[in-house]
């Protein structure tokens, strides 16, 4: 059972890291330049899956 519980919590943390991997690639299409990118917001949801 903790096997499986581990396996879920990493594949939930993957599914994270995914999703944000995606919306950073959608702002730098969106504005190449980054400028409209908010560091902090990004670095609270990079700890907040970790």
């Amino acid at each position: 059972m903790i096997t499986q519980i581990a396996a879920v919590s990493k594949a939930i943390g993957r599914a994270g890291y995914s999703i944000i991997a995606h919306d950073m690639r959608t702002c730098l299409l969106d504005d190449p330049t980054g400028e409209s990118i908010d560091a902090q917001k990004l670095e609270k949801l990079f700890l907040s899956l970790s």
